[in-house]
């Protein structure tokens, strides 16, 4: 094959620093967002932001009081320039406002401890400081200071209390932790076994089981005012019967314990005024607050979609150094800074942009949804919504992922207004997010003693016109987090 050469000219679409940047920006959360932002303002000097992230924070001042106000600081000015207001060298590049700075001093100066006023009150002029979380293993071993003399039943105490799971559960046997203690100490299982009964007295109550059975038994029998009988017949389904308990085998266990409907009924009330993970008080877990890109009210014209002020920036450019760069005529080193502060100031603002026309034809499409619920919530796919923005679905997938939206419902994410369908009888489409509600509304207004089954639930939307197939019924309960019929069926 003879070798040759050829020009062709092509065309193909290019992901130029700045697309990347503006899809990167896209599909970030809030959170991520402003962590971004401060990023990027550590790295160039060409960048700031006029509004405080902490701004809803408590301040001090030097004497340690509290703070009335919030206060802004001006923008640098190189002394003897004239400001961004007479020449337009320089000017700010404000997406969420006008970018006008207070002429106020700082918000914190050693000067202030002389001229702030004190409260008569000094309580209220003092920071409170946050209590302290007390963990599991010191509440325990706090008891154990008090309550135990013996230096050895302590350390065996001790011992345990390390084996302990987040639950209160212990996490070995006592084989186990006996083989692996040194056999130098001469450790018995019966001092093991005592040191166990000894934490298993300790608040909570609970602590210390090695099952679930086992962790009722020592709640019940500490429950105060508790008829014996009733007592007894708790503590013998807890240890022998568990499992048909939580299996509503309600007649079983009647036949089993020789007892009727009432005697059962206030055995499980009993049993249900045990918590079955007795340390998951002391965890340390703390729920993240979601906070709104977008806030929906309704107004004289309908509904209306405005972006939360409070999650968008505001960013400009830095006056000083842009003077500089003006009159070297962009020959300084800080020249690409100054582009790059353009383009993510520029991005930022495409950003919230895309988000709020998004918003606002997924509103357009679903206000039903915000007038009566989520059971006339209608069937919406990201194509259709891409198709009238002219945008492409990813670009739509990327806006509605971890991107949240207040209603009068509440704060769902932008994808919950999307999905599929479900054909009715009558040739048209009705949500899943809707039939998933219809669903919720029927088992709550069941008859417990006889709960409804996925077939009857399936037969019961048929009757209003909705073609669905028990295993779907069953697939939406499901994703409800709802249990089956024999675990929802009460005496």
């Amino acid at each position: 094959m003879k070798q040759s050469l050829q020009l062709r000219t092509s065309q193909h679409l290019a992901l130029t620093p700045q697309l990347q940047q503006s899809i990167r920006l896209l599909q970030l959360s809030t959170l991520e967002l402003q962590q971004e932002l401060e990023q990027a303002i550590r790295d160039n000097p060409l960048l700031e932001r006029l509004d405080d992230p902490l701004s809803n924070s408590t301040r001090l001042l030097a004497d340690g009081s509290l703070a009335n106000s919030t206060q802004e600081t001006p923008p640098a000015q190189i002394p003897g320039e004239p400001s961004a207001a007479g020449e337009n060298a320089a000017e700010p590049q404000d997406i969420a406002g006008s970018g006008q700075m207070d002429d106020s001093g700082p918000e914190w100066s050693f000067d202030d401890a002389t001229r702030s006023s004190k409260s008569s009150d000094d309580e209220d002029s003092r920071p409170q400081i946050e209590d302290y979380e007390e963990s599991l293993r010191e509440h325990l071993l706090s008891q154990m200071r008090q309550n135990i003399l013996d230096q050895r039943k302590r350390a065996l105490i001790e011992v345990l209390i390390g084996e302990l799971d987040d639950h209160g559960y212990l996490r070995e046997t006592l084989e186990e932790i006996h083989g692996w203690l040194p056999p130098e100490l001469g450790v018995s299982m019966e001092e093991l076994e005592g040191a166990l009964v000894e934490l298993q007295g300790f608040d909570p109550a609970g602590i210390g089981a090695r099952s679930v059975s086992e962790c009722l038994a020592i709640q019940i029998r500490l429950l105060p005012k508790v008829p014996f009988v009733t007592r007894r017949m708790a503590l013998k389904i807890v240890e022998d019967h568990l499992s048909l308990l939580s299996q509503r085998e309600f007649t079983k266990l009647k036949k089993i314990l020789d007892c009727d409907d009432e005697d059962l009924r206030e055995a499980q009330t009993v049993i249900r005024q045990c918590n079955p993970h007795p340390g998951s008080a002391f965890a340390t877990d703390t729920a993240t607050a979601v906070i709104p890109d977008v806030i929906i009210k309704r107004g004289k014209n309908g509904w209306q979609v405005t972006l939360n002020s409070d999650v968008m920036p505001r960013l400009q450019i830095n006056q000083m150094y842009a003077g500089i760069l003006k009159r070297t005529r962009g020959e300084a080193a800080l020249s690409s800074e100054l582009q790059e502060a353009k383009w993510l100031i520029r991005n930022v603002k495409q950003r919230f942009d895309t988000i709020l026309r998004v918003s606002e034809a997924i509103v357009e499409r679903q206000k039903n949804f915000f007038s009566h619920g989520a059971v006339a919530m209608r069937p919406l796919v990201l194509r259709e919504i891409a198709d009238t923005l002219g945008l492409h679905e990813s670009t739509i997938s990327r806006v509605t992922t971890q991107k949240f939206m207040l209603t009068p419902h509440g704060i769902f994410e932008l994808k919950y207004f999307f999905g599929s369908h479900v054909a009715t009888e009558a040739g048209g489409e009705a949500s899943s997010t809707a039939i998933r509600e219809l669903i919720k509304q029927l088992i709550g207004a069941e008859d417990q003693k006889n709960p409804f089954s996925d077939s009857k639930i399936a037969g019961m939307l048929g009757e209003q016109g909705m073609v669905i197939a028990r295993r779907t019924v069953a697939k939406y309960r499901e994703a409800l987090k709802i249990p089956p019929a024999n675990l929802r069926k009460t005496l």
